[in-house]
């Protein structure tokens, strides 16, 4: 049985495309930033439309759907207002916090068998997400909802995700980890890449490039050492904030990754050595846009923008880090490939 899927903030398509690797026909992202357009289309030939999803019509969703199709509304809201950066910070008047009650609206006016979302952990700490559980409840959805270690599942990154699957078809789970004792490493995604210096662009691909250091950045670099942090710095090195006691606790700024554990988690800074543990483990450089994408498993050759086209690197980094991991994706795809089988209405396995 086909499943076929609209995607609601799509972004440059991470969801769309893990659900994609997984045989979920995509028909459709929406989002509200025009920049994603070319990655969503390009990458995963599906149709990217340009609207903030609180002004679409209820009635709107349903052309994209094939008769006797099954039917799967994806949905991962903008996660700042959830997010623990924001804690102590007056989020009430934040446009996003409203999107996913209009995610809820439109899966009433809509009924699909099949809903996901896809969020922060602390997403769950609001009533804007418990009101969205309980809307699920009354419309007749089975729900499964946890926090996922991505790295679990093959994701070569330690991000953590809370993710929730519905069905109305009947209980649904998510598969089980894939990688759970085998997780893959930053060496096995990124070793194989060239060599580059800080400033500098592959001559292959313009979206492996790292940003510019200034001299004293680029001391503190050399001095710094795998899974190591400005601690290893001589002390004419340090910034004032670190000689203080609430700095001392955080250790990961200007940091560098170890090769034989996966990246931290991707954010839409990464790209910056002074932005978290975003340092190479070997070349004196921060990681570039590339390798930020292959953490959040993007192919190799995804491409973000036109090769004609020179997007700033803050743009293409937001666009990475607020991305849905592929192989993310591509799980909670599978599972309701296996939630179906289950039901007899197909024979597809996880794998």
């Amino acid at each position: 049985m086909m499943i076929e899927a609209v995607d609601l903030f799509c972004g440059v398509g991470g969801l769309t495309a893990g659900l994609q690797r997984a045989s979920i026909k995509v028909k459709a992202g929406y989002d509200i930033e025009e920049q994603c357009r070319y990655a969503f289309e390009f990458n995963n030939g599906s149709l990217f439309v340009n609207k903030d999803v609180s002004l679409v019509e209820n009635s709107e969703i349903s052309q994209y759907y094939s008769k006797g199709a099954v039917r799967l509304l994806a949905g991962c809201a903008p996660c700042q207002p959830f997010s623990k950066y924001n804690q102590g910070k007056d989020t009430s008047l934040d446009k996003k916090w409203p999107l996913l009650y209009s995610f809820a609206r439109l899966i009433e006016a809509n009924l699909p068998e099949l809903v996901t979302m896809e969020n922060v952990p602390d997403v769950v700490k609001h009533q804007v997400y418990q009101d969205f559980v309980t809307k699920l409840k009354k419309l007749g959805y089975y729900i499964w909802a946890d926090a996922v270690t991505c790295a679990d599942y093959g994701v070569p990154q330690r991000r953590r995700r809370h993710v929730l699957l519905a069905s109305r078809l009947g209980q649904i789970e998510l598969i089980k980890p894939t990688h759970k004792e085998n997780w893959i490493s930053v060496k096995d995604v990124i070793g194989h890449l060239p060599k580059i210096k800080a400033g500098e662009q592959s001559k292959n691909d313009p979206l492996h490039r790292a940003v510019s250091l200034n001299e004293l950045n680029l001391k503190r670099i050399q001095a710094s050492k795998q899974g190591g942090s400005w601690k290893d710095w001589p002390e004419e090195l340090q910034l004032a904030c670190h000689k203080k006691r609430s700095g001392s606790t955080y250790v990961s700024i200007y940091g560098r990754m170890k090769w034989d554990e996966p990246s931290p988690t991707m954010t839409t800074q990464c790209y910056g050595y002074g932005n978290g543990r975003f340092g190479h483990p070997e070349q004196d450089r921060a990681i570039s846009l590339r390798e930020a994408a292959i953490f959040q498993s993007f192919p190799d050759d995804y491409q973000f923008h036109p090769s004609d086209v020179k997007m700033q690197t803050k743009d293409v980094g937001r666009m990475i880090g607020n991305a849905v991991p592929v192989r993310l994706g591509e799980v909670i795809g599978l599972s309701f490939h296996r939630h179906l089988q289950s039901l007899s209405y197909g024979d597809k396995t996880d794998r």
